[in-house]
């Protein structure tokens, strides 16, 4: 990728946390973002940015940043590479102890950094940490809290695991605080649907999650999120891994397939594994209906 700006030199010693802000085309809200990132009462922080060859202005806006502050990274990828490999070329990129993915659209609290970093050098088992969530409209007017419905925070994996593979809950404890090396023992965000989750899931059976009891992260809902503008399935899969264009996919089936596999990732007693299964097994139950639509529209698109 193309870089902008004086980059690696500017970084010794390297920052205590890595951000990184996958954009395609996000004019619109990303001023706001990189703004609410640079007013953190944590400073020991490097941005990272990672374009995915926009066609709006984001570029103009991301080299003025680089400008103004030299703990702001650029990258642009030489043509759409799909949301997945560009999320993931921003953690590639980074270096800090600690890494958290921030969408263009998302604002943080000022205190967001200094809260998530304090609980997890408290707990050095815990390998993420969260904040609860507001969500704002697309002129960042509060919508609604929202409270996390799992409680991610328990000490058994099994729980934390199960908890994450058969609620339906929004992930957005996946834009939380992360530790860098932990994270880098997973696929990270994959080229399927709902990878996410399963990125989540993962985390949960190396180690705790936290959660900050304040509203510190606002989630932005407005008509051009991903959620929306690619309801399609054959588009949202090509949002994913342009490479995949056209193609249709088994996307439940693809999840349960993929949690069993990050089984296999992760060190535990046989017994263990056999429950975790078995609990997978059981969400394949609950979708039986949406896996059998997948498997008619497969066969008779």
């Amino acid at each position: 990728m193309k870089t902008v700006g004086e980059q690696m030199p500017n970084l010794w010693p390297r920052p205590r946390v890595s951000i990184g802000v996958p954009v395609f085309n996000g004019e619109e809200y990303l001023v706001a973002a990189l703004d609410s990132l640079l007013a953190q009462t944590y400073a020991d922080f490097e941005i990272v940015i990672s374009d995915n060859a926009s066609t709006d202005g984001t570029r103009e806006i991301c080299e003025d940043f680089v400008k103004r502050d030299r703990r702001v990274r650029y990258y642009r990828q030489p043509r759409n590479v799909g949301a997945a490999r560009n999320f993931n070329s921003a953690f590639d990129l980074a270096c800090g102890e600690y890494f958290k993915w921030h969408a263009h659209d998302d604002v943080c609290a000022s205190t967001f950094l200094e809260r998530c970093i304090a609980a997890l050098d408290a707990v050095p088992e815990a390998v993420l940490c969260f904040t609860r969530t507001r969500f704002i409209d697309a002129n960042g007017l509060h919508v609604r809290n929202y409270d996390h419905p799992l409680n991610l925070e328990t000490k058994i994996r099994t729980e934390r695991f199960l908890q994450s593979v058969l609620s339906g809950h929004i992930v957005v404890e996946i834009f939380g605080v992360m530790r860098a090396d932990v994270l880098r023992r997973t696929p990270l965000i994959a080229s399927y649907i709902g990878s996410d989750r399963v990125l989540l899931a993962e985390l949960g059976l190396h180690g705790s999650f936290l959660e900050v009891p304040e509203y510190l992260f606002f989630h932005r809902e407005h008509p051009k999120r991903s959620v929306h503008a690619y309801r399609d399935l054959r588009a949202r899969i090509a949002w994913f891994d342009t490479s995949k264009s056209g193609r249709y996919a088994l996307p439940t089936w693809r999840l349960i397939k993929e949690h069993m596999v990050s089984l296999t990732r992760v060190r535990m007693p046989m017994a263990e594994r056999a429950r975790i299964a078995l609990g997978i097994l059981r969400r394949g139950n609950w979708c039986r209906r949406k896996l059998a639509d997948e498997l008619l529209a497969a066969v008779f698109p």
